[in-house]
């Protein structure tokens, strides 16, 4: 099959097979609670459904990253969307919350494969100066799974029970699964034969790690979804518990929430050729920050308003819209001959920090907000403080 060319149709399938990951997290989050009484099973436990699915995520990477180097992106691309799909069969039919945790870690070695493999194809196909404007529009699309997700996933859990949730992502996957086969060419040709020998692998990690710049891209990445996905695992407890929300009225109020991200990724993709890539990374991690510690503050003041969290949460997304897209363009655009084991490094870092995160806050949800404020506060701080000692440092050497 020929080589894709960069096009809107292109763009459009890398951004569904993204889209693959946050929704696999985001759509069944309303079912939580239930899962909770189905499996008489406490909120520590069921929250492992989502750390584990991350460190499955996390563990995928290190493989599709290497070998799409090497084997080139398709066959990969293929491969995982069939493990992704098996996986969900798996979820469908659990009958234990341990089962349920399983099946979740090999859906998540599937759907990794969409994220990581999708960032190198950008950057196979686009130029430097574009790719940033491209992952951006990506992550403004993208952020369509999370807006709508849970809304979905309120009245599939509601109308048809939580396995509902299960046979939709089987079935977005399958259809992913024909149009990748059917349509997606080839797009890596500086394959590199040697990308999959361990020293090879180790020694091109090595060298990403100790380039100060792609470390700060790494970090100020990683934490950013790491405040994200601290409220992505412990909201729908919070909320529902302090609040009352049916899962319909929780997917609405995370709707809300996540279109802060959606403003976010819309406003870099359209300012990025003005103002480039580090100066909207820069305000953004700013702005996460501001919002982090707002967040924090109106928790340990006694604030309990509902919007005393979303609130502050919008802007949270906000920022990590102007962060992610522009931290991923950056940390890429040097490494066009490893641009998949850069990406898997990224996503790797990335879900580690996120699942650790999640299991974090679900530990100490007996807290309730006071969690959550926390590690959403502590992550957008940990993000800024990275930017300005690593990216921002650099730069002023140059």
């Amino acid at each position: 099959m020929e080589s894709p060319r960069p096009s809107l149709r292109v763009a459009m399938l890398l951004t569904t097979l993204v889209a693959l990951g946050p929704l696999s997290t985001d759509l069944y989050l309303p079912a939580l609670p239930a899962l909770a009484q189905v499996f008489a099973s406490d909120a520590a436990h069921v929250q492992l459904t989502l750390s584990v699915f991350l460190a499955g995520f996390a563990c995928g990477q290190l493989f599709y990253g290497p070998f799409s180097d090497r084997f080139g992106r398709r066959p990969l691309l293929l491969g995982g969307l069939m493990v992704y799909c098996a996986g969900s069969l798996g979820c469908v039919f659990a009958a234990s919350i341990d089962m349920l945790v399983a099946a979740r870690f090999v859906q998540a070695l599937g759907a990794c494969a969409g994220p990581v493999l999708g960032r190198a194809v950008v950057r196979d196909l686009w130029r430097t100066s574009e790719s940033a404007r491209i992952i951006a529009y990506m992550g403004a699309a993208m952020a369509i799974a999370p807006l709508f997700g849970p809304l979905l996933g309120g009245f599939l859990t509601v109308l048809c029970g939580w396995q509902a949730n299960f046979v939709f992502l089987l079935l977005v996957a399958a259809l992913q699964l024909l149009v990748v086969a059917g349509t997606l060419g080839e797009s890596n040709h500086r394959r590199d034969p040697q990308a999959t020998v361990p020293r090879r692998m180790f020694a091109n990690f090595a060298q990403l790690l100790a380039d100060r710049r792609y470390l700060g891209y790494l970090l100020t990445f990683s934490f950013s979804y790491g405040a994200l996905f601290a409220f992505i695992s412990a909201s729908s407890f919070v909320l529902s518990d302090r609040y009352g929300l049916t899962p319909q009225v929780y997917g609405m109020c995370f709707g809300i929430v996540v279109t802060g991200y959606l403003f976010g990724a819309l406003t870099s993709g359209r300012l990025v050729r003005r103002f480039g890539s580090d100066r909207l990374l820069a305000h953004g991690t700013w702005l996460g920050a501001a919002a982090g510690l707002a967040m924090a503050a109106l928790e340990f003041s006694g604030v309990r308003h509902i919007t005393a969290i979303l609130g502050p949460m919008f802007f949270c997304t906000l920022a990590t819209g102007l962060v992610m897209p522009n931290a991923i363009a950056g940390a890429l655009a040097p490494y066009p001959a490893m641009a998949g084991s850069a990406s898997a490094l990224m996503g790797v870092v990335q879900m580690s920090f996120a699942a650790l995160v999640g299991i974090a806050v679900g530990q100490a949800l007996a807290g309730g907000g006071a969690a959550l404020a926390t590690a959403v506060g502590l992550c957008m701080v940990l993000a800024l403080l990275s930017h300005q000692s690593l990216i921002r440092r650099d730069a002023a050497k140059r």
